[in-house]
Order: C-alpha cells, then structure tokens, then sequence
C-alpha cells in the first residue's frame, strides 16, 4: 500500500518545487493518489496484480488469462498517451487551482512555454473534465438562482451581430443560462441550460436539493413557485427587496460574481460549447475551497 502524501492546502511555487523534483516523484505521488488502497488494475479492477521491475508497471492476469493486461500508472487518466510529462501536468493543474478566477490557456502557454496555443488549451480542457464529481444532494438552508453568461448582440462586432429572426454567422446571438443552487457555508451544484423553463428549473432542484432542507430560497422567478414539497420563501429583486431575515440569494449571487468576473477578466470569453467545462472548474474550486489537499483531490480525479 502507498503512503498516503502529507496534505498541503494551495501550494506555494517553491512547496510545488520541492515536492515535485522529478517524474519519478509525480508518478509516486499519482499512484498514492489514485490507488490509496493499493494498486489495482483499472480494467477490472482486480486487486492482486504482478508488480514489474520499474515500479512503475503492473500486469493483472485476472481480465487477460492467456497474456495479461501490462498497466502503467497513467493507464486511463488523462495523461494517457500524452507527449507532455506527468511534472507539466501537475504545474498546469496546480496554476489553475490556486487562481481564484482561473488562469486562461493562452497565460498557461506563455508561463510554462509550450509552443502551442493548442496544446495548453487541450492541457486545460481534459483536467477540467476530470475535475468533474458526482453530487450529493444539497440540504440546509439551499439558494437556487439561474444567471445569464455572454455579451450582448449589440456590443458584437458588426460582422458578428445576429440579424431579425436569425443568429450572427460566427455566434449566437442569445446569452446562454446556468443554474444553480448553492448550501449556506457547504457545496454549490451549477447546469448550463438550453433553455429556461418552469419543468427543467423544478426538475433541477428537485434533483439537486433534498426535500428535506430547512429553507429553499429564491427570487420571484415563476420556475420556482410551485415546489410545494420543500419550505420555499422569496424575496422580490424587481420591488427591490433583498433580505428578508433569512432569505435571500447573496451566496450564490457571490458564486456567480466570481464565475463571471473570472470570465471576463481571465478568459475574456467562452463559447457555449465549452461552457460547461469553465462551470465544472468555478464548481470544483468553490466547492473545494475549504479543503486541505485541493491538489490531491483534483489528482485523483484525473
């Protein structure tokens, strides 16, 4: 069984440094990550596997009899026939959790100098998937707010602005919506929606958030009003009315605050394809932002 690494919440340059000297120090640390319980094969996930000579290889006959299965320690991550070293990956996944905003493929190119633009973004775009995680259902006292990501049409460039009755031709001409629904002091849950109606508002908190909460807070949004089975209050953005003891909707306002304005200020813009990528990584860093081995989590989801 590999000893578990020392946890280190948001780790200075010179603590990445001296943990991570070499290849052979990222890949101890992966194994560590990845396989706490012991190394098993990630096809079957058979347990008793033949260690090689390298350290760094196993054989499991259990899925493969006749041959056996010959695995490595990167053997289905996301560093899986990459050309780039396992150090690179981890520099580049340690730059875009200790920037609260996130750190945009074009800065990570210039600062760990990589020759392609192409080749950080893709980087960006695979640890983004992996930072995804399965959610458990939200409980306490939950907000639940839906927000708007991208420009106006008229602030467009005049080749890009959409036309009566159809989109612009390099982008559309609508904002695209996300959801979500954050526990006071706990975890925040974020979709990017197709549309925004009353059914896919109250089938996302009725999937995302317990019935049992001690508070659903809301704006006056007419998807929230007939979620009878939770105890849901309001308040009234358009009379202007934003507090009302308990209620109100600050927290996830707060995570959409720092959605956006890392968007704006660090990504410039996203398109809606791979919108859903950026909310995963907000989603992560928030949720995470209390843990001790952020790091680590994130390693072992790769």
């Amino acid at each position: 069984m590999a000893r578990r690494p020392k946890p280190v919440h948001q780790m200075t340059s010179a603590q990445f440094e001296a943990r991570f000297t070499d290849e052979t120090a990222c890949a101890v640390y992966l194994i560590a990550r990845r396989w706490p319980e012991g190394v098993r094969c990630p096809r079957c996930g058979n347990a008793k596997v033949t260690k090689l000579a390298d350290g760094l290889h196993w054989q499991c006959y259990e899925c493969a009899p006749d041959t056996s299965y010959r695995f490595s320690h990167i053997a289905g991550t996301i560093f899986e026939n990459t050309n780039k070293p396992l150090r690179d990956w981890f520099k580049v996944t340690h730059l875009m959790l200790t920037s609260k905003k996130g750190m945009s493929a074009l800065q990570i190119m210039r600062y760990m100098g990589f020759g392609s633009y192409k080749t950080a973004w893709g980087m960006c775009h695979k640890i983004r998937a992996a930072l995804l995680a399965p959610e458990v259902k939200l409980g306490g006292i939950v907000e639940v707010d839906e927000t708007w990501i991208g420009g106006k049409d008229k602030n467009k460039h005049v080749s890009k602005r959409g036309k009566p009755g159809r989109p612009g031709k390099h982008a559309p001409s609508t904002k695209v919506a996300v959801i979500g629904a954050v526990s006071r002091k706990g975890n925040v849950i974020a979709r990017v929606l197709d549309r925004v109606t009353k059914d896919v508002c109250q089938n996302f908190v009725r999937e995302m958030v317990s019935n049992k909460v001690s508070l659903l807070a809301s704006d006056e949004h007419r998807g929230y009003a007939t979620l009878h089975e939770y105890k849901h209050k309001t308040v009234m953005h358009s009379a202007r009315q934003y507090v009302v003891g308990s209620v109100h909707t600050n927290t996830i306002e707060g995570f959409w605050s720092i959605m956006k304005r890392g968007i704006v200020g660090s990504f410039h813009k996203v398109s809606a394809k791979y919108l859903p990528l950026y909310v995963a990584e907000f989603q992560f860093r928030y949720n995470n932002r209390f843990n001790e081995d952020i790091f680590g989590t994130a390693i072992a989801g790769c």
